[in-house]
């Protein structure tokens, strides 16, 4: 009986080590389906990181990423000292213009007089009028600061610097809507 109880406690302990390495076994099974399906996913990074460039390393595609990187933000900082510059010169083209066409003689019609004027930025440039007679025409400049000029303007010379001026005014206020 004792023979029969120690070879039953023997298959039990042989079982139960069988129980306990099967489970193992199991459990190890699990842990590799799932590393494999990880190692796939970082794989696939890789290959969609490197894009295709298997012989090269990642040092390599970092540098040259990084290359393109410092080349970019040098041509950035050359744009944008080029745009302060075009800005800076813009002030001082003609942006603002105002003309008015008017009747500089009774006996003439159809208003072939004018006075047109060229502004900046800071309201400086020049005020030209032309003055139409039958038997002759005349034209004249007369230069504009801030707005004035040091020599005595005329109405229309007046109006027309005052329609440049807010010219400019209402086209800035469409361009912020």
């Amino acid at each position: 009986m004792d023979l029969i109880n120690n070879i039953l406690n023997l298959k039990f302990e042989i079982l139960l080590l069988f129980a306990v390495a099967f489970f193992i076994l199991i459990i190890n099974c699990f842990l590799i389906i799932i590393n494999i399906k990880k190692t796939n996913r970082i794989r696939t990074k890789y290959n969609r990181f490197m894009n295709g460039l298997s012989d090269r390393n990642i040092e390599e595609l970092l540098e040259k990423c990084l290359e393109s990187v410092n080349n970019v933000n040098a041509k950035n900082r050359d744009i944008e000292l080029k745009i302060n510059e075009i800005e800076r010169t813009l002030l001082q083209c003609v942006q603002k213009v105002g003309i008015v066409r008017f009747n500089a003689f009774d006996n003439v019609g159809s208003d072939l007089s004018f006075s047109i004027a060229l502004l900046d930025n800071n309201d400086t440039g020049i005020v030209i009028s032309g003055i139409y007679a039958r038997d002759s025409s005349s034209t004249y400049a007369k230069p504009v600061s801030s707005g004035k000029s040091k020599y005595t303007l005329s109405a229309e010379e007046i109006q027309a610097i005052d329609i440049a001026r807010k010219t400019n005014i209402e086209r800035s206020y469409t361009n912020q809507f």
